[in-house]
């Protein structure tokens, strides 16, 4: 039984600090974009129930108990510096004065050096399913300049890590379904990559109970808006990376007139449908390879070629590693897929793919449990839980097998190496899931709304670079402004730029909006 190879960066800093962009599409706000409903009930999600009603006090009013943060199972207590709190919202965000859940934030505030403090800014790192509370404090070096004037804010969202998180396998199962082929090539394979795909979402079923329904990404957007209140803050300001890019568009869809300072880079197209997003990465990651390929003195063609056959082989015969596990054909693609996050990491894919055509998968396995979050003791983080229940939420789309099939040239013909895993990933990634989709494509419109900075990097293998003119194009004129930065690597602030850094600084430190179309080389 398999994973499923879904890439999303949890953040730009590190190139090991990683986690897959959504290559499902997601939630549209209340006017959403998509086409007939799912014919399975969407258990009360409160994401289409149109405006909540007005908010309790008991909600408003919240006087958070910061104080110092703990260490939790997957992460150390982060220094003195940073403080945790809890946050309670609804469960069902149209029955705001019902039950409640808690929300685990984080907080670094305001150093004060750099003049008056401006409010609190949020971060999300992507996903959908990072926890910003254990991100934000190794984060904090690469904004230590934003905490002048903000107290740097992140959190676990709803399903995520500390908030409810949901773990839907245990270590020893997750270990299990890594030999299950992503790429099934005879009916029996089809029909146990399928299979696995039903447990995970009924054990997800059984670990979330009702907030399976609660978890969207207009759930999450509604969240936002809370703590902005909760924290004093008149409008809110944020940085989005990777699929929180998509979080803010939602979120400024919904509240135009709350929208502050919104920083999104790594931006996801809000135009593209589930497949769609799959097509974008097959097309991202291959001209990540052929960019690393140039910079090896290899023809990108014949350098991918030679990759592709070797997963082939890996596909028959698993390589032997030192740690006495196998390194089968779906941990190899992910060990190939993490070092593409980063420039920095090249190097290490070199020497990983020389390893594997010796016949020793060790580094491809050492870098694919990097991505996988699983430790040295054989246990495995829950990014990939949250993010599956999330974006099955969002996500209405849902491709049958003989439809997958039929996609299947057109995904090998995009990327020899990345196509087939991402065009049997649409099949699988939702295949019968317990809880209706909610939309095809997210609404990001959001007239009235303040100046968006939009950051798009050309070589950027997890949200392709055209994500960021379109997600521009859908705020609305006068709404998102483009930076482009020609580099390479997933996300543009903090990875070497200083034409985008300071860019960016300049935007939410002094509210310099950059001209549209500005390009950093």
């Amino acid at each position: 039984m398999a994973r499923f190879v879904r890439w999303t960066a949890l953040g730009a800093a590190a190139a090991l600090l990683v986690a897959g962009c959504s290559s499902g599409a997601s939630d549209g706000g209340e006017d959403g974009k998509g086409g007939t409903a799912d014919a399975r009930p969407s258990a009360g999600s409160s994401a289409t129930t149109g405006a909540p009603a007005a908010l309790p006090a008991s909600l408003t009013g919240q006087k958070l108990d910061w104080g110092r943060c703990k260490e939790t199972s997957d992460s150390p207590a982060p220094g003195s510096e940073w403080q945790c709190a809890t946050l309670k919202a609804p469960l069902d965000w149209s029955k705001p004065g019902g039950d409640t859940i808690d929300l685990a934030l984080v907080r670094a505030k305001a150093g004060g050096a750099g003049g008056e403090r401006i409010g609190s800014l949020l971060f999300n790192f992507g996903g959908p399913g990072g926890s910003g509370v254990s991100t934000l404090p190794s984060y904090g070096s690469t904004v230590a300049s934003l905490r002048e004037r903000y107290d740097l804010v992140s959190w676990d969202p709803r399903g995520v890590g500390a908030s409810e998180g949901v773990r839907c396998r245990s270590d020893k199962e997750i270990q299990a379904a890594e030999s299950v082929d992503s790429t099934p090539d005879t009916p029996s394979e089809e029909q146990t990559y399928l299979k696995d795909a039903d447990d995970f979402g009924q054990g997800c079923e059984k670990a979330a109970g009702p907030l399976m329904a609660h978890v969207s990404t207009t759930d999450t957007a509604r969240d936002m808006d809370l703590m902005r209140q909760v924290l004093g803050d008149t409008k809110l300001h944020y940085f989005g990376i990777s699929y929180g890019t998509e979080l803010g568009g939602v979120y400024a869809h919904l509240f135009p007139k709350n929208v502050g300072r919104l920083i999104l880079d790594a931006v996801v197209d809000p135009s593209a449908d589930s497949v769609g997003h799959a097509k974008n990465q097959a097309k991202g990651f291959q001209l990540a390879l052929d960019n690393y390929l140039k910079s090896t003195g290899q023809d990108p063609e014949q350098g991918s070629a030679k990759i592709a056959a070797l997963l082939k082989r890996i596909d028959v015969n698993p390589l032997p590693t030192s740690s006495g596990r196998k390194l089968t054909q779906t941990l190899a693609v992910t060990g190939i897929v993490l070092p593409l996050y980063s420039r920095q990491s090249w190097p290490g894919l070199t020497s990983a793919l020389e390893s594997a055509e010796q016949g020793d998968g060790s580094e491809l396995l050492t870098f694919a449990d990097a991505y996988n979050e699983r430790d040295s003791s054989g246990h495995y983080g829950t990014t990939t839980h949250s993010q599956r229940v999330i974006s099955c939420l969002d996500d209405k789309q849902r491709p049958t097998l003989e439809e997958t099939k039929k996609l299947l040239p057109e995904f090998e013909k995009i990327s020899p190496v990345f196509g087939t895993f991402l065009g049997w990933d649409a099949a699988g990634w939702c295949h019968d899931w317990p809880v209706a989709g909610q939309f095809d494509t997210p609404e990001v419109s959001a007239a009235g709304a303040a100046p968006i900075l939009l950051v798009g990097n050309t070589g950027d293998p997890a949200t392709p670079y055209e994500g960021a003119r379109k997600m521009a194009d859908e705020l609305g004129k006068g709404v998102g402004v483009l930076l482009t930065w020609k580099g390479e690597g997933h996300g543009a602030y903090g990875s070497g730029s200083d034409c985008v850094d300071s860019a960016v600084d300049g935007y939410l430190l002094n509210g310099t909006v950059p001209k549209d179309g500005t390009v950093c080389s």
